[in-house]
């Protein structure tokens, strides 16, 4: 199996399905993350909305963002585990998504950007001194700092709803990623402990104290 093609493979089908997207408003509008939708049995768009995209930068910034973090992941674990990551991730920003926006009928997501969380939080549980650049510092930061700092910013943003942005999916994407890290590869408890307990603090307390940010 070639694992470069597995990673082409979720980048085309994110690009197929978003183009479709983009000229076919009702092949938009079946698929999306929408609450009362999905309330109402249609479970499948927690999967699908992610891949769909509101437009072509959007596209193209979480398509990116994957193919510079996804071979962290793949050349370390293989790509078994990657897709275990990828997926998981996915679905976690959807259900904490759905969660946190359960009593807003009309709520409704699309983007990769839950998977996209999961991948890189947990390429910097593999790597965590990587050197990353974190808008609008212009100098590069360990890569742990940086996965502190997104956490914190999409906690924040959840909170204020900044922006026209999914930061529920972020934050599910990135616990289903740090969560899902340690189940595939535990070692990575002995190889950067300081780290793991870092990063999972600010996920321990979003977990017991996350319902008053709504």
């Amino acid at each position: 199996m070639n694992i470069d093609k597995i990673l082409l493979f979720i980048i085309i089908a994110n690009v197929l399905a978003s183009i479709k997207g983009f000229n076919d408003r009702l092949f938009f509008d079946k698929y999306k993350f929408q609450m009362g939708a999905i309330q109402r049995g249609e479970k499948i768009r927690m999967l699908t909305s992610a891949f769909l995209h509101v437009d072509y930068m959007h596209l193209i910034l979480n398509m990116y963002v994957l193919y510079i973090f996804a071979p962290i992941i793949i050349i370390k674990l293989g790509v078994v585990k990657f897709l275990i990551l990828y997926f998981g991730s996915l679905l976690a920003g959807s259900l904490f998504t759905l969660y946190f926006h359960k009593k807003e009928l009309y709520y409704s997501a699309v983007g990769a950007s839950g998977a996209v969380a999961g991948i890189i939080y947990a390429a910097i549980l593999l790597n965590p001194n990587m050197r990353l650049i974190m808008f609008p510092l212009p100098i590069p930061i360990p890569g742990y700092i940086f996965g502190l700092g997104y956490l914190l910013y999409s906690i924040y943003g959840m909170k204020k709803q900044l922006g026209n942005v999914g930061h529920s999916a972020h934050l599910g994407g990135a616990i289903g990623g740090y969560a899902l890290m340690l189940l595939v590869y535990p070692v990575i408890l002995t190889q950067s402990f300081t780290v793991v307990i870092l990063l999972g603090i600010p996920i321990v307390l979003l977990l017991i104290f996350g319902h008053k940010l709504k």
